[in-house]
Order: C-alpha cells, then structure tokens, then sequence
C-alpha cells in the first residue's frame, strides 16, 4: 500500500461505479447460485432438525423431552451468534471469500458428526456432545450471514441489490424444501433409529458442493479497494467485465464523476462499531437491531415447534410431520421470489414495513382462529403459509437494511452484531414456545405465545415506517460513505481501469 510521510496516501477508485453500470450477465447467475447455495444449507438444516423432533423424543432413537428437543435449536443458534461475531471481524480484516469458504469447512464439519450422536448407546455425555455439534454447526453457519450479504452488496448492481439480497436470503427455504423432503423419505423408509442420522447426513455432501463454487467466486472489489489494494481490484473488476462482455453485452461509458476518493485503512473493529452506533447512525442501529429482533424471536419461535404442535394438538404422526413442513416452506419460498422485485421497485420503507404488519395482523387473527378449536392440522399449515408469505420477505429485508446501510469498512462487523442481537431473541423464542405447547393439555399458553409474536412483528413494522432508509436504486457510497472517504478534500485523478 503507497504511504506518504504522514500515512496512507489517497487513490480515488471507479470500482463502484464499475459494477453499478452492469447489466444481469451469466457472472451474476453464478454469484447468486455459490451464495445462494450456502443459504440453502442452513434451511437444509434447521428443516431437519425441526422435521426429527418427533423421532427424537421416542425411546427407540434418543428419547428425548421436549424441553431438551426445543434446546437443540437454542444451541445452534448460540453458536450462529457466535460464528457470525468472531468470524464477521476477521472477514473485514482478512476478506470475505476466504472467510467464505472456511466457515464452509466449519458447517460441514459440526453437522456430520451429529449423524453419529448415541450411535454406541447413550452414554454418560452423549447429550452434551449433541448440543456441542450443533453449536459447531451453527458457528459455521452464522459466518456465513455476513459473508453472503456482504457479498451480494459489494458486487451486485445498485439496481439488482435489493431484488437478489431478497432472493438469496430467501432461498434459505429451497433448503427448507429439500430438507422436508429428505426428511419424509428418510423417516417413513429408514428404521427411526438411522433416518434422522441419514438426513444430518445430507448437510455435508451439499457443502462439499458449495464449497467448491465459492472457490471460483471474486473477493469484493470494493473490499480490496478500502484496504489499499487497488491494483488487485482492477484486475479482480476487468475479470468481471470480461466475463459480462462475453455474454454478448457492451459495456456503458464510466461516469467518471462517481469516483470515490479515499485513505486505504485494513483495522477497524467493533469499538469503531459502537463509536458510530452512539454518535452518527444511532437510529439506524436501533432500525436493525428492531428489524433483526422481531423477525428472529417469530421465526425460530414458530418454526422450530411447528413440529410440536402438529404432535401434540393435532396429533399429526411424527413420521408424517415432514409434509406439513413441505408446505410451510413453499409459502416461505414463493414469498421473496415474488414480492423481492418490489423492494427495488415501490421501495424499502413500503415494502418492510407492509411486510412486517400484515404477518404480525394475520398471526394475531390465527391465533385467534387455533384457541377457538376452529382449525385443524392442515388449515393451521395454510394459516402458517399464508403468513410467512409475508413474513419471509420481511425477514430477508432486515438482513438486506442491516448490510446496505453501513459503511463497507465495518459491513461484516455490523452484519454479525445485528444477527446476533436476533439471536438472542431467536434462542429464547424455541424455549418460550416450547414451554408453552408443552403437552398439549391446554392452548391457552399457545394463544398468548402467538399474540406476543404478532405484536413483536407489529412493532417492527412501525420502526421501519418512522425509521426506515430509502436506499432502493442507490450505490452503497450514496446511502452511506465509507468511513475511509475523503469526501470534501482534495483528491488525487482517478486511476484509469484497465478495461473501460
């Protein structure tokens, strides 16, 4: 990196104005398949370990309660909490491709030795070294949060950002998908003692697969630009355009008046983080952490015990739960793939916040329809689709605003903190739920749980109407400038890319 007698010196860069002026090309299918793939894993997962409980609390398999069971989806979510704030600092520092890959490894790793959980018999520790493998799973997993939004970011056009972050986030339930269907095979063809094990299985095989298409995916341009290597991100930016001219593609002129001038920096870190919380983007701290927090507490809450209570009040067979969960995922998959457009289109502010009141409206109004006996097993799944139509958009967006709106020195940072907050929401609503189905002798517990959730997503709604950020359309250094921006000083001409 070039220095001056007094630090870094200044370089003016056109690399975001160079990915913001590209039209859709084969490169960016590919992006979206490595970074949605990683997403599907982590569907993949909590779909299976949902889809188990069932078999997990018989005494042929695991036996275990359904406080312990509930416990299982606590303890991942710790461990995504604590994968996503040790792993999102060393992304900023270290890059996200590399990072990318090695919470891959980490996944694949935590989830294949939970096949093997009692396999020898429940000896002495056998249930802490299942909650230890899922914990390690989770790790990998929530590295992976800021690794793929800051990625979809950094490299997709500003007018595809909102649309694709959607969509990646959303196809979290193609995972969700695969793994009811796995999960069905597996449980009604497999003895109850080795079909849960087939389906932890799984996990790792898709990973060995993304792995190997993250492997061919670029570092950041805009990452490498603020940390003093230009010279790599031109050559990174002329090896995307290349591949967008071999599409057939013409590439517009470069407005050369989008340059972005600044002092190439490699350490910030979560006090930097804080620094800028309290004193200059306070309300968009408290828009993320609100957006993060009401979405993880209903999601997890929900759907680690929807399981629980098609066993215990609609006396689903556990083998048979899988279905019921197929469905609930395809509402939560058509739900980003069709309203993700809008978010670019009528804007952010309209589309979060209509999201996150009309899932809190229509849970409140289910809640209402299950403690008057007026549902049974398959109207409480439709109720269940047709909410997280909603819901599932809403929660892709805050993972969208909590990326997009801070500055790129400190993206990953702030990715992490705010998954984190929702974590902690996350991990108690399983427990709070659970504890409320209980044994299905009463649905009064239940009632009041699904308000608390409607009520929580009402919320949400509200902060994104008074505090949300219109950033549909905009490069990432409109809605916010990099903390390493020399803005208002004078700058050095902008270096001439390699290919124009």
């Amino acid at each position: 990196m070039s220095t001056t007698a007094t630090g870094p010196r200044p370089i003016r860069s056109l690399i975001p104005a160079r990915l913001d002026r590209l039209n859709w090309s084969p490169f960016h299918t590919r992006l979206v398949i490595g970074l949605g793939g990683a997403w599907i894993l982590d569907g993949l997962q909590i779909t299976v370990a949902s889809s188990v409980t069932g078999e997990l609390t018989k005494p042929e398999t695991l036996g275990m309660t359904s406080t312990e069971v509930g416990l299982i989806a606590t303890v991942y979510l710790v461990g995504e909490m604590v994968g996503a704030l040790v792993f999102g600092k060393m992304s900023d520092r270290l890059g996200r491709k590399r990072l990318f890959v090695l919470t891959l490894l980490l996944y694949l790793f935590g989830t294949g030795l939970a096949a093997f959980v009692g396999i020898a018999g429940k000896h002495t520790g056998w249930l802490a070294f299942f909650y230890a493998t899922r914990f390690v799973a989770g790790m990998g997993i929530g590295g992976q949060y800021w690794a793929i939004n800051s990625a979809i970011d950094e490299v997709m056009p500003s007018k595809y950002r909102g649309r694709v972050d959607i969509w990646i986030n959303g196809s979290y339930w193609a995972g969700a998908i695969l793994g009811s269907l796995v999960s069905y095979i597996f449980l009604n063809h497999f003895a109850p003692n080795v079909g849960w094990r087939l389906a932890f299985l799984l996990g790792p095989v898709l990973a060995i697969f993304v792995i190997i298409v993250g492997r061919v995916l670029p570092e950041s341009p805009r990452w490498l630009v603020t940390h003093g290597r230009q010279d790599e991100a031109d050559q990174v930016m002329d090896q995307i355009e290349e591949q967008v001219r071999n599409s057939g593609q013409e590439l517009d002129p470069i407005d050369e008046s989008k340059g972005i001038a600044i002092i190439p920096e490699t350490r910030y870190g979560y006090l930097t983080f804080l620094k800028l919380v309290f004193h200059r983007f306070t309300r968009r701290a408290i828009l993320g952490a609100t957006l993060m927090i009401t979405q993880s507490f209903l999601y997890n809450a929900i759907y680690f015990t929807y399981a629980l209570v098609l066993l215990h009040f609609y006396h689903v067979p556990s083998n048979k739960i899988p279905i019921y969960g197929l469905a609930f995922a395809v509402g939560n998959l058509l739900g980003p793939l069709i309203l993700g457009p809008l978010f670019d289109s009528w804007g952010r502010k309209q589309m979060i916040a209509g999201t996150y009141l009309v899932s809190g409206v229509l849970l409140a109004l289910s809640a209402v329809l299950f403690d008057a006996h007026v549902l049974n097993a398959a109207t409480q799944t439709i109720a269940w689709v047709i909410i997280f139509f909603f819901a599932s958009a809403g929660a892709s967006a805050a993972y969208l605003t909590v990326s997009e709106t801070w500055p790129i020195e400190i993206r990953a940072e702030a990715i992490a903190v705010f998954f984190a907050i929702g974590s902690i929401a996350g991990a108690i609503g399983p427990v709070f739920y659970g504890a409320l189905i209980g044994n299905g002798s009463s649905r009064t517990g239940l009632f009041v749980g699904y308000l608390v959730g409607a009520a929580i997503m009402l919320i949400g709604g509200l902060v994104e109407v008074f505090l949300g950020v219109n950033a549909a359309g905009k490069s990432l250094e409109q809605i916010t400038k990099p903390l390493t921006s020399t803005a208002g000083k004078p700058a050095p001409a902008a270096a001439a890319p390699t290919a124009a």
